[in-house]
């Protein structure tokens, strides 16, 4: 009797594998009662999730273009800002090469006619003292012009009275 009782659970396990067909037609019952299940709440809820990440993922490479685009065009256009600054930059470099020249001119006429007033400040303090030295000279001589004057004067009376 020892033997039977061994048989018994084996006789179990015999029993459920001699009905594969009445097994695996109730898993397959299960799978697609959960299968028609999701897809009548999807349907009632009207959300897909794998068209709303295809949506999604859409949505993400339309923003992606859309932001590599502006990108490209904010690029663009301080590229042609920095062109223009470059540019401006040149003008004003120009511009100070000839204020550097114009000055160094000025400068070289303004040493020029310092010179030369300097110049004319020499003649004319020559001419001064040679003004002055004159003055000096005819204060000192009117008194020996006035006697040859009157000596003259008395020959010529001289001469038409007595002559």
């Amino acid at each position: 009797m020892i033997d039977l009782a061994q048989d018994r659970p084996s006789n179990t396990l015999l029993r459920l594998g001699a009905q594969p067909i009445a097994l695996t037609a109730a898993a397959l019952l299960l799978l697609i009662a959960g299968v028609t299940s999701i897809a009548i709440w999807r349907a009632y809820t009207g959300a897909a999730p794998e068209s709303d990440r295809v949506v999604a993922s859409r949505q993400l490479q339309a923003r992606t273009a859309q932001a590599s685009e502006q990108l490209v065009e904010k690029t663009k256009g301080l590229e042609a800002t920095q062109q223009e600054s470059i540019d401006q930059l040149q003008v004003v470099q120009d511009q100070l090469q000839t204020m550097k020249r114009l000055l160094a001119a000025q400068q070289a006429d303004t040493k020029r006619l310092s010179e030369q007033v300097t110049a004319l400040n020499e003649s004319i303090d020559g001419l001064r003292q040679s003004f002055a030295s004159a003055r000096a000279t005819e204060v000192e001589t009117p008194s020996v012009t006035r006697r040859k004057l009157a000596r003259h004067r008395h020959a010529s009376a001289r001469k038409r009275s007595g002559g």
